[in-house]
């Protein structure tokens, strides 16, 4: 099967039908292929199952108390940022960019550990996060709409 590479930046159009692509394109995400600039171990690249966008979802959970803090998303680029630099890197899907949890907002994720799911299309972050996980200042982004069980 050939996956089809597009380029997020130019709103999905294939890499194939632009001219002239710039040296420093944005971030591609598609298929099995990593992003440009991604030095993911290719073993481990190997083993991810990306979603139709490229991209995995990464949940975020405290380590030390199993809290699940965030769910943020993640191709081999920031995966690869967030193994090598000890901080959770993910991939806006809104903005069409990179981000560092805490650059902004100053709540940090220090990252403890990540682990690939069984199925190779998930991952799990342990992270010691400093401050609100959530955009909308909350602890987790899981605690403001507990839905009814119909027990």
């Amino acid at each position: 099967m050939t996956s089809r590479t597009t380029d997020s930046a130019s709103g999905g159009t294939p890499a194939a039908d632009r001219s002239a692509e710039p040296a420093a394109a944005a971030p591609r995400h598609g298929g099995a292929e990593p992003a440009p600039g991604a030095v993911l171990d290719p073993a481990l690249a190997a083993r991810l199952k990306r979603g139709a966008d490229g991209l995995i979802p990464a949940i975020a959970q405290q380590y030390d108390t199993g809290e699940v803090l965030m769910l943020g998303w993640m191709d081999d680029e920031a995966l690869h940022r967030t193994l090598t630099t000890g901080r959770c890197t993910y991939w806006s899907r809104s903005r069409q960019e990179y981000w560092v949890k805490g650059d902004t907002s100053g709540h940090v994720q220090h990252v403890k550990s990540v682990a690939l799911d069984c199925d190779g299309d998930t991952v799990l972050v342990r992270v010691d996060q400093v401050g609100a996980a959530c955009h909308t200042g909350d602890r987790t982004c899981f605690d403001a709409d507990v839905l009814p069980l119909g027990r």
